[in-house]
């Protein structure tokens, strides 16, 4: 259990203090600040609420796929090689799936995706049917899901972009980055969330420290992990304004340059998983390295220097959130 301690009063404080830990095991430094705001920044009082749309003209942010399925139609590897072995024809309707969990830990599952299969195709697979009347049963026996047992060959959403960036809904709290990345030819679980027409850019601005630090304040927590969300974090999230072609062009660089570093620990015959890469206290120091270069780069299409701390950065964007809503009609 975690607890906040926070005091309210009648009356103005002249020098509210703020209490910060440089080790959370070590001795708190006290903060005279200006305001504080109700994520305990001084900046201005900004409470986000869920929108369902991003601020700035970026990609829209979608959660993973809800199979309905009690696990009927996802295999382990073991269990997919069993199953092709005594259905050859179900080979070509099987995808990679992905949770959360295994992209970050680089686990491989499957699942049958039998989107564009027709019933001739499914009739002509007796150990895929008896897949599907098990789903079927599954689903009529559940009231949150008896809509769909009409189609139980298919799972609640029956679309996926071939390429998309990948986001973990929960992520360990020791990491400095959320790992995220692009994925192709799979189909990700509603433990993530994804961009389907994500660019390098978006990539690069997601993957910083400026980014990671809204993630912090802002986000929900599962115990003490990341939980993100599309509503009140991305969508929410103030992206840089008025940036040049050069500036975006450097955070894509950068950006490209830290998924190299990654490729490079990702081969061979023990490839790094991202949360082997990401563990704080062994990340590879080319990483370290890329990850700097993209803060940078990120800074200068922000137009800041010398934002040393997590509340320096969050203070910075809650002014520009309340910049850009200023503007909104409605807001």
């Amino acid at each position: 259990v975690h607890c906040v301690m926070i005091g309210f009063g009648m009356e103005e404080v002249k020098a509210p203090r703020l209490f910060e830990y440089d080790d959370i095991k070590g001795v708190a430094h006290e903060v005279t600040t200006r305001n504080i705001n109700p994520y305990l920044v001084d900046a201005p009082t900004v409470l986000l609420g869920r929108r369902s749309n991003p601020l700035s003209s970026v990609s829209h942010m979608v959660e993973g796929i809800t199979t309905l399925d009690n696990g009927i139609l996802s295999f382990s590897e073991t269990d997919y090689l069993e199953f092709i072995k005594a259905e050859p024809k179900s080979k070509k309707w099987f995808k990679s799936w992905l949770t959360g969990s295994d992209f970050l830990y680089g686990r491989k599952n499957y699942c049958l995706w039998l989107t564009d299969a027709s019933p001739a195709e499914l009739q002509e697979m007796p150990h895929v049917m008896k897949r599907i009347v098990a789903v079927q049963k599954f689903r009529l026996a559940s009231k949150s899901s008896q809509k769909f047992a009409a189609t139980p060959w298919l799972f609640r959403e029956t679309e996926i972009p071939k390429t998309f960036l990948l986001i973990p809904k929960t992520s360990s709290e020791t990491r400095r980055f959320l790992p995220i990345g692009f994925v192709s030819d799979a189909v990700v679980s509603n433990s993530s969330l994804y961009l389907g027409n994500a660019t390098l850019y978006e990539f690069g601005i997601l993957s910083s420290t400026m980014h990671n630090a809204w993630v912090r304040y802002t986000c929900g927590r599962l115990e003490s992990r990341y939980r993100y969300s599309a509503g009140i974090v991305y969508n929410n999230y103030p992206w840089p304004t008025e940036l040049t072609d050069a500036q975006r062009s450097a955070v894509a660089t950068a950006a490209q340059a830290v998924l190299d570093a990654r490729a490079a620990h990702q081969t061979g015959a023990t490839p790094a998983s991202l949360a082997t890469l990401y563990n704080p206290t062994t990340m590879p120091p080319n990483l370290v390295a890329a990850h700097k270069a993209l803060d940078k780069a990120v800074d200068a299409a922000y137009g800041k220097k010398g934002l040393a701390t997590d509340a320096d950065r969050v203070a910075f964007l809650f002014t520009q959130y309340e910049k850009i809503t200023s503007l909104l009609a409605g807001e």
